[in-house]
């Protein structure tokens, strides 16, 4: 067997071979320009200004508020539009405008004042995140389309999560030396092409579904109905389908520990483990292999064990070795354990994508993937602010003793936050359905209202191998 055939299982088909190796140089075309823009505020822009921070955090905030403000009307549009033309069309619209900031890019930063340059800079994230916030749901929708085993949708989410870990251990070290070597206005230029790359890589797929959807009669102008009506009727859908809300709840519960984390663990290591601060790149480094293994294995164990149970365990087992890793006084094994720890945690949230995906009929996949995502990104970014407010505030003096153990602010955080994961799998255990399928989506009505099923569908694949 050649090294082609067998590589075909792991990346599903031809068609999804071509979006996926289109994602993946975007990816890191994405992981490149965010890395540079970045450097660049702080260390040209903004060098020994006290303004400095406030400035790169604008950056963040641009990209926050395209996801917050953007996506959730974005997937009433991507739900009425072709999916294929609205991909195509937003890696035009990132293309140019990255190009266009590029050609601007070759006037000297001190001909031209620093509010000029952010007020650029951010408009540029602000748009080319609020295009993503189109492309997202769409790929999401023709995924869902051309790739329809349960294994193969996990398979599918696995390599996504994958490619985008790999593409931000990929992306920064390259950012810097572009940056630093060639100048800003070439590390833009690579950001350009790759979405060129993408552009043509959705161009040649043979987009057509697996399996057709079944034809519906013309609607007559009269009878479409209004932005509003579409966007609330999601709304409604979502909210009364007590699947999509309870994962929807699972996966906010899981950015618990992320979200402390991503806050916390750089003091974790300086105050807990008594390392110096220059190891902390270590930790991340070993978050983003433990990803791309998870992502990479999720297909094969949610093809044994199914996607309820992988959901389950894994959320049982992330939040164990949370708290485990609270406790931890050394640097080596702290390492080894957060590795372990985001394995499960990748793996959960890969299983999640087929469980969405089932439960969510075709014509609602945008508006679901837009609910979805923004609250999730809500949960997270909440998540690290109270983090953050507790160790510097609410328990910055918290100091007790238990069973012989010590606790301090840092450390309870996280052992709170692994036990609530803990009880998150517990609830997922009895809330998911007993198959390995979610429950048949509700069809659609007119104007967008859901009639229930009379009874949930059988499984389908109960008992997989």
């Amino acid at each position: 067997m050649s090294a082609l055939a067998r590589l075909r299982p792991t990346l599903i088909s031809p068609t999804y071979t071509r979006l996926w190796f289109g994602q993946a140089v975007s990816s890191v075309g994405d992981a490149v320009f965010s890395t540079t823009l970045v450097l660049w505020v702080a260390t040209v822009l903004a060098e020994g200004k006290s303004w400095g921070p406030q400035a790169v955090s604008g950056v963040v905030l641009a990209t926050s508020a395209a996801v917050m403000f953007v996506g959730p009307l974005a997937g009433v549009f991507v739900d009425r539009w072709d999916k294929r033309a609205t991909m195509l069309g937003t890696e035009v619209l990132r293309g140019l405008l990255v190009a266009a900031l590029t050609a601007v890019s070759f006037v000297p930063a001190e001909d031209l004042p620093a509010g000029v340059w952010l007020g650029l800079v951010y408009a540029t994230v602000l748009v080319l995140n609020a295009a993503s916030q189109f492309f997202t749901p769409a790929r999401f929708s023709v995924i869902a389309e051309l790739v329809t085993d349960e294994a193969d949708r996990a398979r599918a989410a696995g390599l996504a999560q994958a490619t985008g870990q790999t593409a931000w251990i990929i992306g920064p070290p390259l950012a810097a030396p572009l940056l630093f070597t060639v100048g800003l206005q070439w590390a833009l230029l690579f950001n350009a092409l790759s979405y060129l790359v993408s552009y043509l890589a959705i161009r040649g797929a043979d987009l057509t579904p697996v399996v057709p959807a079944a034809p519906k009669p013309p609607a007559k102008a009269a009878e479409r109905p209004g932005l509003f009506q579409d966007f609330t009727a999601g709304l409604r859908f979502f909210g009364r389908n007590r699947f999509l809300v309870a994962l929807l709840l699972l996966t906010v519960i899981g950015q618990l520990g992320t979200g402390a984390l991503s806050t916390l663990n750089v003091f974790f290591v300086t105050r807990n483990l008594h390392a110096s601060a220059e190891v902390y790149g270590y930790l991340g480094m070993a978050m983003g292999i433990g990803g791309i293994a998870g992502a990479l294995a999720a297909g094969r164990v949610v093809q044994w064990i199914g996607a309820r149970r992988t959901t389950w365990i894994g959320l049982m087992a992330s939040g164990a070795l949370l708290v485990l890793y609270s406790r931890q006084t050394g640097f080596p094994a702290a390492l080894t354990l957060l590795f372990v720890f985001i394995v499960p945690i990748t793996m959960l949230n890969t299983a999640m994508a087929p469980l969405l995906l089932a439960a969510t009929p075709q014509e609602f996949r945008g508006r679901v993937v837009a609910v979805f995502y923004p609250v999730t990104r809500l949960a997270a970014m909440l998540t690290a602010v109270l983090s953050g407010w507790l160790a510097g505030s609410g328990l910055r003096d918290f100091s007790g003793s238990a069973a012989g153990l010590r606790f301090g602010p840092i450390d309870t955080i996280f052992a709170v936050s692994g036990l609530l994961i803990v009880l998150a799998g517990v609830y997922a255990r009895i809330a998911l359905p007993a198959a390995d399928t979610a429950p048949a989506p509700k069809t659609a009505g007119p104007a967008g209202d859901t009639a229930e099923p009379a009874e949930p569908a059988e499984p389908t694949l109960e008992g997989r191998p």
